[in-house]
């Protein structure tokens, strides 16, 4: 059975100041973001994957440049947020178990690696990092029992970060459907997986890659900071 990944890429990325989608922003080794993505994709999971981008903003550059993904259109890229990008490419993906990764996340190879064996046993998680903790990122709690609590920028006494790269299983993915479903149009769609925790009971457990690098880039300084890794 083929691993399911999604790569959220429908977004303008104005707060970068590129023309292009940023996916498509080139690193320091010559390869865009999204490139890197592909690459760290193949490495860990060869041939036994399907990649699926969510594209909007100046689609058709990123498909001249990856045909051989698959693709789901958000024609409302300009007026909605990751919730209505994940929640297309969930509905396009059949019933398996779906990692999905943010477009302009720039990642050791490794992070995908860790993951296999979460894969393989069909558990939800959510790619962390606990060495760091922003105002400005997606911050996260834990229950007593060791699972996602608290998922958002508004988190208070968050014990790290989420760095963009998470898995649905299964079992979980209706919940995450109807999760996505209920938040606004501007909703991040960490705000569809809190309600499918809350509300239905999704287990999901947090994946610490904090000795790995994964940075997030939105603004120049944290293509600055990618650019020290690759």
């Amino acid at each position: 059975m083929s691993t399911q990944i999604v790569i959220l890429a429908a977004g303008m990325g104005t707060r970068l100041g590129r023309a292009l989608p940023k996916s498509l922003t080139t690193l320091n080794d010559g390869r865009s973001i999204m490139q890197q993505q592909h690459d760290n994709i193949r490495a860990a999971f060869g041939d036994d994957a399907h990649v699926t981008a969510v594209v909007g903003y100046r689609a058709e550059e990123i498909v001249e440049r990856f045909p051989q993904a698959d693709y789901v259109y958000n024609e409302r890229y300009d007026q909605t947020n990751t919730s209505k990008s994940l929640l297309r490419a969930l509905q396009a993906t059949g019933r398996n178990g779906v990692l999905w990764m943010n477009g302009d996340v720039v990642f050791d190879p490794r992070v995908l690696g860790r993951a296999i064996a979460h894969i393989e046993a069909d558990q939800s998680f959510v790619a962390v990092n606990t060495a760091k903790v922003s105002d400005e990122e997606v911050k996260y709690t834990v229950s007593r029992a060791g699972h996602i609590d608290e998922l958002s920028k508004q988190v208070v006494g968050g014990i790290g970060e989420a760095v963009g790269i998470n898995y649905i299983s299964r079992a979980d993915k209706k919940a995450l459907i109807r999760g996505l479903q209920r938040v606004d149009d501007q909703e991040y769609f960490e705000g569809g997986l809190e309600l499918a925790i809350a509300d239905e009971g999704v287990r999901v457990l947090p994946m610490d890659i904090s000795d790995l690098y994964a940075v997030e880039v939105d603004f120049a300084e944290d293509l600055e900071r990618a650019n020290e890794f690759v």
